[in-house]
């Protein structure tokens, strides 16, 4: 089971040199990988009809995820990249699939590239993208930026994308892995068709450890071999340092593959807060 480190977003700040420390540090550390969560604009309390029930507004800093990727994979050189997740149906498909392709190339291959619907109309609004078709979107979004990975020349046509005779170059030397992130029903069943893994949003699921069950019948009612499907599980380590430690074998005996430790809204300076207590799981997780 390989376990990883969230990269808080929304405490971290403009300083690129605090982003490298905290990355090199989590991956000196031996974190197998580090998860970014993804906006791209923040909605503003004060606009029209407010803005209530969500976690982020426009106060909250979010670096954009792949260009911070292009930057961390010259100053490290081994921990994977993860989206977690990427708000893929606000974006262009076709730019989707060759900056990821980008990113890959200049890591070495590190890349994982977690997408999902998202939550927030105000960003789609604002991005030219249609919020209420965006599950059926997703899935043609997948299928179009397996082509270009794959193909030097793609002619493809569907319900949202028409390629004539192009691709990218350069091509990523690898099939990137795509997991997907969703908590309804709806969205479980096409991450079980489509989906390389699953990151599973923990806060939303009811029963976390029922919910990865069901997602292996899922995927195996699917046609799928659950063993070849990924499954990432997010852990606060707000919960307790030893306590999260000692779940890590449990979550291991259910099948998971990874899990992504989370040290936000602790109340942690940035960076030193979140990387002594990243420090301190780290050892705890290799007592146990």
């Amino acid at each position: 089971m390989k376990v990883g480190a969230l990269f808080p977003q929304t405490e971290s700040s403009r300083d690129p040199g605090a982003i490298r420390e905290f990355v090199q540090a989590v991956e000196s550390m031996g974190y197998a990988h580090v998860l970014f969560y993804d906006h791209v604009l923040g909605a503003s309390p004060e606009r029209p009809g407010g803005w209530r029930g969500r976690p982020y507004t426009d106060k909250d800093p979010f670096h954009e995820v792949l260009v911070t990727f292009g930057y961390l994979a010259a100053v490290t050189t081994q921990i994977e990249l993860v989206t977690g997740v990427l708000v893929l149906p606000q974006r262009q498909t076709a730019l989707v699939a060759k900056q990821a392709a980008e990113v890959d190339l200049l890591s070495g291959g590190r890349l994982r590239l977690g997408v999902g619907l998202g939550w927030n109309q105000v960003e789609y609004e604002a991005l030219g993208e249609d919020f209420h078709n965006r599950g059926r979107r997703i899935e043609e979004q997948v299928e179009v930026m397996r082509l270009l990975w794959s193909q030097p020349v793609v002619d493809f046509k569907g319900e949202f994308h028409t390629i004539s005779s192009a691709g990218i170059n350069p091509m990523p030397g690898r099939m990137i892995p795509v997991w997907m992130g969703g908590t309804a029903a709806a969205a479980k069943m096409r991450i079980a068709r489509v989906a390389d893994g699953w990151i599973v949003n923990t806060p939303t699921e009811q029963d976390p450890r029922a919910a990865v069950v069901e997602m292996k019948e899922l995927v195996a009612a699917a046609g799928r071999n659950p063993k070849d499907f990924g499954i990432d599980i997010r852990l606060s380590l707000s919960h307790g340092i030893e306590d999260v430690a000692g779940q890590i074998p449990e979550w291991h005996d259910l099948g998971v593959s990874h899990a992504t430790v989370n040290t936000m809204r602790a109340g942690l300076s940035w960076p030193d807060g979140h990387l002594d207590v990243l420090r301190q799981f780290a050892a705890a997780y290799r007592e146990d």
